[in-house]
């Protein structure tokens, strides 16, 4: 019988499918990262006792489908890179052939490059722009859009622009990563493939979850 050593051994080459549901129509993607912990003391006993010796951090990037909650794509850096650098990956992960209709995503994502790798796919950007922008030089598809994007925030507010985009709905993201760390608020792994491995696994998980059944939120009031 295999025991821990073993599983840890196999652990490193481990192949893990995640499983997912193909949305009906155009896929509409919610982008967003977080950070798990893999080396160093816990919150509770940081606060109370001070932080002793390093913390490290892995950072999860993540691309979640609107309709049916899967989670879509994955990549992983070190806690120290930056967001938008990241997109062009989780993108290639969908397949050419399915259609993607939105990415939405926070002011981070907000460069040339991620409008451009959106624009490449047919999809639509719901990126709000960084406070104190500035318009771009309209030189591609990508840069006139996010213009419009500037300009409406201007005239209309950035409030009601996120109301009329549908952008809150980035909250739904935000509880997937909830879910992910109910599974744990670190990783036990320190090698970087067996780490990728672990996080695939909850992945996984969580998309079986889902297509058990999500619950039906009602506004009543």
């Amino acid at each position: 019988m295999p025991d821990y050593t073993t599983l840890c051994g196999r652990q490193k080459t481990l192949a893990v499918q995640i499983p997912y549901r193909r949305a009906g129509a155009s896929l509409n993607l919610l982008v967003d990262s977080t950070g798990i912990k893999f080396l160093g003391d816990g919150e509770w006993q940081a606060r109370k006792h001070g932080v002793q010796g390093r913390r490290q951090w892995r950072k999860i990037h993540l691309a979640m489908d609107t309709a049916t909650s899967d989670v879509r794509a994955v990549a992983f850096t070190s806690s120290s890179d930056g967001d938008s650098p990241v997109l062009p990956d989780l993108l290639d992960q969908i397949p050419e052939g399915e259609d993607i209709g939105t990415v939405t995503a926070d002011g981070a994502y907000d460069t040339r490059r991620c409008h451009s790798t959106i624009i490449d796919r047919e999809a639509t950007a719901i990126v709000p722009v960084r406070n104190k922008a500035r318009p771009w030089k309209a030189d591609c598809p990508a840069a006139i859009a996010r213009n419009e994007t500037l300009r409406a925030t201007r005239y209309y507010g950035r409030a009601f622009w996120k109301r009329w985009t549908g952008y809150h709905v980035r909250s739904r993201i935000k509880a997937k990563m909830r879910c992910l760390k109910a599974f744990g608020e670190r990783i036990a792994s320190r090698d970087p493939d067996r780490q990728t491995a672990e996080i695939q696994i909850r992945i996984a998980l969580m998309n079986r979850f889902s297509a058990l059944g999500t619950a039906e939120i009602v506004r009543v009031a």
